[in-house]
């Protein structure tokens, strides 16, 4: 995937890959950043080396009037001032760059009688499995889908989470019933693959390419017919498996630093979001309003008695 074909370009684009790769970039970042530049130099028409300040801001101006969304646009310009501040030095460039501010919004989650409906539905076990890992783990689709053999502690009741996000590692619980559930599709499991394996380096839900496992894609379209035969009506996807899985932990009083632990999240600020959309926990508050209704039928209440006397 080049930026361009003449050589100057090429250079550059080697010279990025390699200031990418020093920084160790995961492999979709730097290919969003290098799409990214490559919508740039397109946009300009020549090199990016020999940007000015102009053209930053008409870049700018030319993401906003093709209507991308603020998260596309600060992703684009996220790969730009890489290039511009990393690769070209240019500081008089990437001092040029802002990102906007994006809206904060309310995860969407489903009820418990919703997940339960959506994991009465899956049409085969192994489509149960992985919902349930899904919701029942607080896992990622590319976490689930990444799990292996050695992954799963059942004496010590957990499930590794090997480099995730941030490349992290944690740990999350692993429930008797989810156990039950993976020794049965370990058992049902293709095996055509495995031969030259190592056992602990299987992996839980191979793909159609030997070694890889099953695509995030596949698995998207997996929960969506799921969901759609459990009547799920909402606009959910299955990252909202995940916002659920917090949301009712956090509704059962499980405390907050447990839940962001289990989440991988750096900052508590990013867990707190889930106060805003439990609903058990909001609807258990009393209202002011109740509180005035309250106290003015026990004056009413105390007057009549007194009258009574």
């Amino acid at each position: 995937m080049s930026i361009k074909t003449d050589s100057t370009m090429s250079s550059l684009r080697q010279r990025m890959i390699e200031d990418m790769e020093a920084r160790q970039l995961c492999v979709a970042t730097q290919r969003g950043h290098i799409h990214s530049c490559k919508r740039f130099s397109v946009f300009l028409n020549h090199s990016p080396s020999d940007a000015t300040v102009e053209d930053i801001r008409r870049f700018q101006h030319h993401l906003s009037e093709e209507g991308l969304s603020i998260c596309n646009r600060n992703r684009v310009m996220t790969g730009v001032k890489f290039l511009v501040r990393i690769t070209l030095r240019r500081l008089d460039l990437a001092n040029e760059i802002y990102h906007l501010r994006e809206p904060q919004k309310i995860p969407l989650v489903i009820s418990q009688d919703e997940a339960k409906r959506l994991l009465a539905m899956a049409k085969n076990l192994k489509i149960r499995v992985l919902l349930s890992l899904s919701y029942g783990c607080g896992l990622r689709a590319s976490e689930v889908v990444r799990l292996t053999v050695g992954d799963i502690d059942s004496a010590q009741n957990i499930i590794r989470v090997v480099q995730a996000k941030g490349r992290k590692d944690r740990h999350v619980m692993l429930s008797k019933e989810l156990l039950k559930l993976l020794r049965q599709w370990w058992a049902e499991r293709p095996t055509r693959y495995d031969k030259d394996i190592i056992p602990n380096e299987r992996l839980l839900f191979p793909g159609r390419n030997p070694g890889r496992p099953l695509t995030t894609r596949q698995f998207n379209r997996l929960f969506h017919e799921a969901a759609d035969a459990a009547g799920i009506t909402k606009p959910v996807t299955l990252h909202s498996l995940r916002h659920s899985f917090a949301t009712h932990l956090l509704e059962r009083g499980v405390d907050i630093r447990h839940i962001q632990a289990l989440l991988g999240h750096n900052k508590l600020d990013t867990t707190a979001r889930y106060t805003r959309v439990a609903t058990g926990m909001i609807a258990s508050i009393e209202s002011p309003l109740d509180v005035l209704t309250d106290a003015s039928k026990q004056r009413k209440a105390r007057k009549r008695s007194t009258q009574a006397s």
